[in-house]
């Protein structure tokens, strides 16, 4: 009886625990940009987690997915990590500043509660919308003085891209909560990975050279990616994708641009001024206002 409520008791510290991962994403990203095309980059770390995930599954002989389940997760794997990955690390590659693309991205709960209401028939009340537009508005006031509109690298491709890596890991974290509910994680992640590899390898084959150098920073932010990352954040993104309201998960990504600020700040003695400060208070009265549960 108490193996059940045990179960789910990771889901009072899962949120903080996958935000500060899920931020270190960006962080990794940044040190591998200058020395690894993004998508050739992403296609040999999609490879290495899917064998990964493959040898982890076989060994705990976890149950494999009907043919139609598994589909649907190579699917998913598509949008979550082939169109959302794929497109955010190819703007930024040529140009998009991070700022300006972590406040399109930013958009990514607000799509997410429509079409959740929608599709899945959560309910989204006053507070949850009021929730939301605190978020986006935290995350404006943390990427503000960032953001450099004069930039070359704006141009309605890089925007356009952006967009629709948004607009993939909404619907995939849609499709994730319908289609996906019972699928063993470890199996689902080596389906979901291996259909985002074949996305941003088939795009890498027509626009990249593979052109990597392997030096200690590549190295580092590889097998950072791979294990703390693919293995760690995104398996929690999805076992409280499973577990809670979708809408109310996808809140959790107005926190992901203040925590990067954060580790920015100690790490590449990047600034950090007081309406950033009061941009992560922002973003996080607006997450709790989503999350705290009615009554």
């Amino acid at each position: 009886m108490n193996s059940s409520k045990n179960s789910v008791n990771w889901l009072s510290f899962a949120p903080a625990v996958f935000v500060g991962l899920w931020a270190t994403g960006f962080i990794g990203s940044r040190l591998s940009a200058p020395y690894a095309e993004p998508l050739s980059f992403l296609s040999i770390r999609f490879a290495i987690v899917t064998v990964l995930f493959v040898l982890i599954s076989l060994a705990f002989k976890a149950k494999w997915p009907t043919p139609r389940v598994a589909m649907w997760a190579v699917v998913i794997g598509c949008f979550t990590q082939g169109g959302y990955l794929g497109g955010v690390f190819w703007a930024i590659y040529y140009g998009m500043p991070a700022g300006i693309a972590a406040l399109i991205t930013a958009l990514q709960p607000l799509l997410t509660a429509m079409l959740a209401g929608i599709i899945l028939g959560e309910k989204t009340g006053w507070k949850h919308w009021t929730g939301l537009m605190l978020g986006l508005f935290g995350v404006a006031l943390v990427v503000w003085p960032k953001l450099s509109f004069a930039s070359i690298g704006i141009t309605p491709v890089t925007l356009g891209v952006t967009f629709m890596a948004t607009m993939s890991i909404t619907l995939g974290s849609i499709m994730q909560k319908k289609f996906l509910a019972v699928i063993d994680l470890r199996v689902g992640n080596a389906l979901q990975f291996a259909g985002g590899g074949m996305v941003v390898f088939a795009v890498a084959l027509m626009s990249e050279n593979f052109n990597i150098t392997w030096n200690g920073d590549v190295i580092f932010a590889m097998v950072w990616l791979v294990f703390v990352l693919s293995l760690g954040a995104v398996s929690m993104l999805f076992l409280m994708i499973r577990h809670g309201e979708v809408s109310k998960v996808s809140s959790l990504f107005f926190l992901v641009p203040a925590v990067t600020a954060v580790i920015a700040y100690f790490l590449f003695d990047e600034t950090l001024g007081l309406i950033q400060l009061v941009g992560m208070v922002v973003c996080s009265a607006g997450v709790l206002l989503v999350t705290r549960k009615a009554g």
